[in-house]
């Protein structure tokens, strides 16, 4: 529905009642409720290892004979880091547990690390996916001393 009324100057402006401004909505109910999003439990173990991985303190994730596996398969042309290693998550459709193993640096305070990792890890699943994280365990397999040295990558061939 349309009126005509005059400007000022006496030209004719047209105004558009409430009723004529509503816009068609096709499908009806709120475009988030049209269908349903799955999150994979490898999506949330990379999201979490990556946010682990950025606390200060920890060395590497994983336990022995994962890092060791992990090691090979990195030195293998075409393989890449598993950025889940020592990482396993339960997602359901709303929430999510994570268990994570970690391997700290010698010196640091381990409860201030573990608090650090889960409270980074919390954060970035649950913002990134929308889960709510029920609960994050975590496990320290090894300390980095500093007398350790990583295994140098020693060339085929010399």
């Amino acid at each position: 529905m349309t009126d005509l009324t005059t400007t000022p100057e006496g030209e004719p402006e047209t105004q558009v009642s409430a009723s004529a401004r509503k816009t068609t909505r096709r499908g009806g109910g709120d475009p988030a409720a049209r269908g349903r999003t799955t999150i994979a439990d490898g999506v949330v173990e990379k999201i979490a290892g990556l946010a682990a991985r950025d606390v200060v303190g920890v060395h590497a994730m994983g336990g022995g004979l994962a890092r060791t596996f992990g090691a090979v398969r990195d030195r293998v042309p075409g393989g890449s880091k598993s950025v889940a290693r020592g990482v396993k998550a339960e997602v359901g459709e709303v929430q999510t547990a994570l268990d994570l193993e970690i391997v700290v640096d010698y010196g640091v305070a381990i409860a201030d690390v573990a608090r650090a990792v889960r409270e980074n890890v919390i954060a970035a699943v649950e913002r990134m996916t929308g889960l709510e994280v029920v609960e994050v365990n975590i496990a320290v397999s090894d300390v980095k001393l500093p007398e350790e040295e990583e295994e140098p990558e020693t060339p085929r061939i010399q």
